[in-house]
């Protein structure tokens, strides 16, 4: 890693690193790809049992599970497509459980608290639904994009992506990733969402990308596109 992490970051990412892969040690018979594509892929059904076993079939219930669902299936048809070669490493059982109980599992937590009535009534104004989707959609459209421009253009030619989505901001993916999680934490209307997206987005997004840009710094013509394009959001 290079020097230019700060040394406390430095020794973060290593401990969600060893959280994440090596936990407890032992065979690594799992690849980290198939506890995230079991979270993903589970979540409409998930989400449609909550609303069968609470009796909710309200307008938001169903929103939320059309985005929350989609998403899953729209990463299951990513990974299966242009894979992130960084969810493909194998990982200790331990750590398995370990990323799906600290990261991954929290996520059902937003729709458990709609659809259970614990976030108050079901009911969401049809402008709240309609702007969660709107912001979904951009959000999923800038994801799958980015992951697909970086995936494609890395196979055939390895070096710094500084056009097409990459162009104005340094991590498209990212930023995607926030809105749909986001418009997902919009529609619940629920403080608890918000802090498990905190949590994620500070303790792993974060880190992750410093670690890339510090990675990044290699080439030549970092500097000049650093100076020129904003972290998430262009000119910032």
């Amino acid at each position: 890693m290079s020097s230019t992490v700060n040394p406390l970051l430095q020794r973060w990412m290593a401990l969600t690193e060893y959280l994440s892969t090596d936990l407890l040690g032992g065979p690594k018979w799992i690849k980290l790809s198939w506890v995230i594509n079991l979270q993903k892929g589970g979540t409409l059904p998930f989400v449609l049992a909550l609303m069968f076993w609470y009796q909710n079939w309200t307008y938001a219930a169903w929103t939320y599970a059309a985005l929350h669902g989609s998403y899953g299936l729209a990463w299951l048809l990513k990974d299966a497509v242009f894979p992130d070669p960084g969810w493909q490493r194998r990982v200790t059982i331990p750590a398995a459980l370990s990323s799906f109980l600290l990261v991954l599992g929290p996520y059902w937590l937003a729709p458990w608290l709609l659809i259970s009535g614990n976030a108050g009534p079901s009911e969401r104004p049809a402008w709240l639904l309609g702007a969660a989707g709107f912001i979904y959609a951009v959000g999923v459209c800038i994801m799958l994009a980015a992951d697909a421009q970086k995936f494609y253009t890395l196979k055939f030619q390895r070096g710094l992506i500084t056009d097409g989505m990459f162009r104005y901001v340094r991590h498209p993916n990212y930023l995607g990733e926030m809105m749909l999680y986001g418009a997902f934490a919009l529609v619940t209307q629920h403080w608890i969402p918000w802090v498990v997206l905190l949590w994620v987005w500070c303790g792993l997004f974060a880190p992750n990308m410093i670690r890339k840009e510090a990675s990044m710094s290699r080439y030549p013509e970092w500097a000049a596109y650093r100076a020129r394009t904003g972290w998430l959001i262009p000119g910032l």
